[in-house]
């Protein structure tokens, strides 16, 4: 785990973590976090296989209109926070499970910020063999880059506010590091919303996971013609 007392940027969120909450709350009553609705979410894909479900309310400069409508408080602040990039509720029920996994970008750290959680043992996430458990208003960072897990073993569901916070580096890496952040990760932006943008690399996604499913119909209908076409 890394030290939050570094990034103050984290602070101001900490110190308004009951009015995040209650925004987070009210859109939860509303059934607004909510997993993708379609293959348009490629970053957390396999997410919500297991029960995670999340609300955007800003992601790398992507346009995201619903979080403004619904969240008028957090997107506020969170627009006082330039270095914070990405943001956004998630929730986990009781016995939700997100596997192991590692992110690619190296370009920020992630921030966990507790808003109404089981404030229980039993429900974890672990980086590095290290384990935490979430507690309402309290917040931890990691290298989101180290192989983590979490878990919901309690009986109640989890809701956070997941931040990706710009990591500090020196020039030159910095200027690349913006360079990403400005023209590659807002092309991995997803909707709330039907009717809202889709990125480009979700768009791309999109269009190759409707070929492989199509692929594995064929294969389960006539695997002769299947194989006919593939080779």
């Amino acid at each position: 785990m890394l030290d939050a007392k570094t990034f103050p940027e984290v602070e101001v969120l900490a110190k308004n973590w009951e009015m995040i909450r209650d925004e987070g709350l009210a859109l939860m009553g509303e059934q607004r976090i909510a997993a993708a609705t379609g293959h348009n979410d490629v970053g957390f894909h396999t997410f919500f296989k297991r029960g995670w479900k999340r609300f955007y309310l800003k992601w790398y400069h992507h346009p995201i209109p619903s979080a403004a409508a619904h969240c008028p408080k957090t997107t506020a602040l969170l627009e006082t926070l330039p270095t914070v990039h990405g943001a956004m509720f998630t929730l986990l029920p009781p016995g939700g499970k997100i596997g192991e996994h590692r992110d690619p970008f190296a370009g920020s750290v992630r921030y966990h910020l507790g808003l109404s959680t089981p404030n229980d043992d039993k429900c974890w996430i672990e980086v590095d063999g290290n384990r935490a458990s979430w507690r309402d208003g309290q917040g931890f960072m990691f290298d989101e880059t180290y192989v983590h897990e979490a878990l919901n073993g309690a009986d109640s569901r989890r809701l956070i506010l997941f931040c990706d916070v710009e990591r500090p580096v020196r020039w030159p890496f910095r200027g690349i590091n913006r360079w990403m952040i400005a023209h590659v990760m807002g092309a991995t932006g997803a909707p709330n919303e039907e009717g809202e943008q889709v990125g480009a690399l979700n768009r791309f996604f999109e269009r190759i996971y409707g070929v492989m499913e199509s692929g594995k119909k064929l294969k389960a209908k006539n695997r002769r013609l299947y194989y006919a076409i593939k080779y």
